[in-house]
């Protein structure tokens, strides 16, 4: 009477019975013959498979954004102090050899130049660990600063005659020599630092200090021994971050050949 094709109504009650039974629209449209409902089956499927596969890769991509979020800005108070630190090496410099770098005022705002590197050393390292401020730009400018400013205060110190080349070159050696060896290990672990590496530290910046101010009398044969206590720590802690990357190098072969083995087998 309404003018509808049999088969069309049939396929219409199909969908509406599949639909209610929870059976798929693609399949009621194929049981009832219509090619709209296979066309529309196949075009629910897809946007469900897609919804599902975005569903699955979401979480993935959520951790990225996360990751990116957390990722501390490199404009941040401990890059700040170190880029400081950095740009006060050639101050330093230029304070120290000014006036023929003999003349005990400017060799005192060398000193005070120094001192700052110094200081700020101690403090960027503790607030990006503290507040979570570590990235990549403070992983590899950080030792930089610190080597560049130790570097140039000894060289000067040496090139015055006031610090013998060697003491320099034992200095200087070490800490270029424990770097790369950090760099070579890496793929086996971390060396962490030590006590004993803090306080060679410590004791270098309190020795150079003292040279790099224009010492008389008991200060100055003061100064002869601390400088000379900074070098045995030197030595000694170099010889130490040696041993211990030895001993990570083999742990780490010897973990990598336990894992090999056990995938094969």
């Amino acid at each position: 009477m309404t003018g509808v094709p049999a088969s069309a109504a049939g396929g219409s009650s199909a969908a509406k019975g599949g639909a209610a039974s929870g059976v798929p629209s693609a399949a009621a449209g194929a049981a009832s013959g219509g090619p709209s409902g296979a066309v529309s089956g196949r075009a629910s499927g897809t946007a469900s498979d897609v919804g599902s596969g975005s569903g699955e890769k979401s979480p993935r991509g959520a951790k990225i954004v996360t990751a990116a979020v957390n990722q501390a800005s490199v404009w941040n108070i401990a890059n700040l102090l170190t880029m400081l630190r950095l740009l006060l090496v050639p101050g330093f410099v230029a304070l120290m050899l000014a006036d023929g770098g003999y003349d005990p005022a400017w060799r005192s705002f060398a000193w005070a130049a120094f001192a700052v590197a110094m200081i700020t050393d101690l403090f960027d390292g503790h607030l990006a660990r503290t507040y979570n401020l570590v990235t990549d730009f403070g992983k590899i400018a950080d030792p930089i600063a610190d080597k560049a400013i130790m570097g140039a205060a000894l060289i000067c110190l040496s090139a015055l005659g006031d610090l013998p080349w060697w003491v320099t070159s034992v200095i200087l050696g070490r800490e270029l020599g424990i770097t790369l060896l950090r760099f070579i290990v890496i793929r086996y672990g971390v060396i962490p630092a030590s006590r004993g590496g803090k306080l060679k530290t410590l004791t270098q910046g309190i020795a150079v200090g003292m040279y790099v101010l224009a010492l008389t009398g008991w200060l100055a044969t003061l100064r002869f021994w601390v400088m000379a206590a900074a070098v045995v720590l030197t030595v000694v802690t170099g010889l130490d971050y040696v041993r211990q990357a030895i001993v990570l190098r083999r742990q780490g072969i010897a973990e990598r050949k336990a894992a090999l083995e056990e995938t094969e087998a």
